[in-house]
């Protein structure tokens, strides 16, 4: 009981400090790229939004939701309780139901294992879509920002969908380094 414990706190630790900070340097990276509040045509955080609820599940979902809060009540968005715990309820909680859907629907193990990439690709289009229309949808009835249209949404998801290549492709490239280190 101890180790759940202990792993659950990890993942729920890991996911806020690793999201909010990723957060901030992709905003800092690719501030010029935004679309709109809260659309961005490249959002790494996505990846690992994916990546942390795909490891982690529900810890990583409720880490993700409560970073997401903070950021949206202190950063750009107004700072309206209500719409700032859907934000962050959304952001934590869409990557897990992509997670949910795609072990239900299109046979990956729960610990991962037998991921390819063409299931990685499937469950990538899933997230971005459940998430930008998630968002979309939220934004559109808290009255944000020309939010809810199709633009939007699609700028949402492809960014989305481009921030996790990205940081997928970061992530392989560095463990490639890294192995390369150790045999050196």
């Amino acid at each position: 009981m101890k180790r759940i414990f202990s792993e659950s706190t990890t993942g729920f630790l890991v996911s806020i400090f690793s999201y909010s900070a990723l957060f901030y340097l992709n905003d800092w990276l690719t501030s010029h790229l935004a679309y709109g509040l809260g659309v961005n045509w490249i959002y790494l955080p996505a990846g690992l939004r994916l990546f942390l609820t795909l490891i982690f599940g529900l810890p990583g979902a409720i880490g993700i939701a409560l970073a997401s809060f903070m950021i949206c009540y202190f950063g750009q968005f107004p700072p309206e309780l209500i719409t700032c715990i859907g934000i962050g309820l959304i952001s934590g909680f869409a990557p897990y139901l992509a997670r949910v859907f795609v072990l239900r629907n299109v046979n990956i193990l729960p610990d991962l294992s037998n991921l390819t990439i063409q299931n990685l690709v499937v469950c990538i289009l899933i997230f971005a879509a459940l998430s930008a229309g998630l968002h979309q949808w939220w934004f559109a009835l808290r009255g944000l920002d020309e939010a809810g249209s199709l633009n939007h949404f699609l700028v949402m998801m492809i960014g989305d969908v481009l921030g996790t290549v990205l940081l997928i492709g970061l992530i392989k490239y560095g463990l490639d380094l890294l192995k390369g280190f150790r045999l050196a």
